[in-house]
């Protein structure tokens, strides 16, 4: 090998070795648009995708074959094999298994509704909830994508990156305001964050919606990595100022469980 072929030079591949990434990669996207937005036209889906008709279905089609699509009556949706496959996300010594037993003692304890979510720039992704028992129970539907800058998790999940990382992040973050409590500049967010850090959790003060207040703490690997946020989410009349030093401590302890058991 020589510098002169171009095509073998370090950090180069054939266009032969790229095609399959790139095909991959357009079918990981049509499965998360899928998981995000369906059932859908072929149309929509190809619209949310960024891809033309065509190619939006022959990827439909191969990820049909495989069990990871189905079609009815014209719309398509996630298949049984996605399901199957999201399953082995809940097995033996992973995240959920390991918070699981943390989170429904907070439920016993504190009757208030529990999430776990983990990070997915620009968005962070609840993979887990133990439902509150009270007469008003808050609710996220489980691989709800929901932006960084609005909800307590994201600010858990980023609040101990790399510096450098979360530069890149809130550059790619869109602010968008969903209340008027919601953070809408790079600013804002960032000096919340340093209040996160300086605190050791962080809240959402009715910025994603409005009587709607959450608690969240992160979750730290055997690595000392945050993998994760735990989080309390209840009415804002059931979670005053005057109780969110008492809950984030509790959910820290329940954090602390949680890595002691990730680190067996």
């Amino acid at each position: 090998m020589t510098d002169a072929d171009p095509a073998r030079r370090p950090g180069r591949t054939r266009t032969g070795e790229t095609e399959p990434v790139r095909t991959l990669e357009r079918g990981l996207t049509v499965m998360r648009v899928l998981g995000q937005h369906g059932p859908l036209t072929l149309g929509d889906a190809a619209r949310h995708a960024g891809l033309n008709a065509s190619t939006a279905y022959r990827l439909l089609h191969t990820l049909q074959t495989q069990g990871f699509a189905q079609e009815l009556a014209g719309l398509w949706g996630v298949g049984v094999q996605a399901f199957a496959t999201g399953q082995a996300y809940l097995g033996a010594g992973g995240l959920i298994p390991a918070a699981r037993p943390a989170m429904q003692a907070l439920v016993t304890e504190l009757g208030e509704t529990v999430n776990l979510a983990v990070l997915q720039v620009p968005d962070v992704v609840y993979v887990h909830q133990e439902e509150g028992r009270g007469l008003m129970r808050m609710f996220t539907q489980i691989g709800a994508r929901v932006p960084l800058h609005c909800t307590g998790a994201g600010k858990a999940l980023l609040a101990w990156q790399p510096a450098q990382e979360i530069g890149r992040v809130v550059e790619q973050m869109s602010f968008q305001p969903f209340t008027p409590r919601t953070l809408t500049t790079p600013a804002a967010y960032l000096a919340e964050l340093e209040q996160v850090r300086r605190h050791g959790y962080a809240l959402d003060n009715e910025e994603r919606e409005l009587g709607v207040r959450c608690v969240a703490v992160p979750v730290q690997d055997a690595g000392n990595q945050v993998i994760a946020a735990l989080s309390l989410s209840a009415p804002s009349s059931r979670l005053p100022d005057s109780r969110v030093g008492e809950l984030a401590a509790r959910l820290q302890r329940a954090s602390q469980g949680i890595g002691t058991v990730l680190r067996r």
